[in-house]
């Protein structure tokens, strides 16, 4: 774990800034893409009222802080090989649980269908959120054990030694 003063050189350089910025900047769109497309996710043409859901689930104001958390937790526990378990328990935020999933490759290995390719975003940004008619993670969303909804779904999960 780092010990040092994070203001010298032992903190971020600019290509791990970028990296991170990139990161947390794909997985708000994936986020939003899951809320509001039901086509047209890669921006292909002008958006048309065909390509939006007609009943939105999720909060897009809860998805910006889980993925710049995400994107964090996720630096430090590759940087250090921590043993980690993140317990996600967003009200409305499964999208943003789900596209970090995908981006780190997790989701498409659950489900293969779910390629992380361009043929896959489009599905998951097509495709239940989470649960049908849910908009919180579920204990078959990737890395979720619990169901979402409201923290205290967390409180009864503890990781197995």
């Amino acid at each position: 774990m780092r010990t040092t003063d994070p203001f010298t050189s032992d903190a971020l350089d600019a290509q791990e800034l970028r990296e991170l910025d990139a990161h947390w900047r794909a997985a708000n769109y994936l986020a939003v893409g899951q809320i509001y497309l039901m086509g047209n996710a890669l921006l292909e043409r002008p958006l048309e009222a065909g390509d939006i859901k007609p009943r939105l689930l999720g909060h897009w104001g809860t998805s910006p802080g889980l993925n710049l958390i995400h994107t964090h937790l996720n630096r430090i526990i590759s940087a250090h090989d921590l043993p980690a378990l993140c317990i996600w328990g967003p009200g409305h935020g499964g999208p943003a649980v789900l596209a970090n999933s995908w981006l780190e490759g997790t989701y498409s290995e659950i489900y293969p269908s779910i390629g992380r390719d361009a043929v896959g975003m489009a599905k998951l940004t097509r495709g239940p959120v989470t649960t049908p008619g849910s908009s919180g993670t579920a204990p078959t969303s990737p890395r979720s054990p619990t169901g979402g909804g409201s923290p205290e779904h967390t409180r009864s999960v503890r990781p197995a030694n």
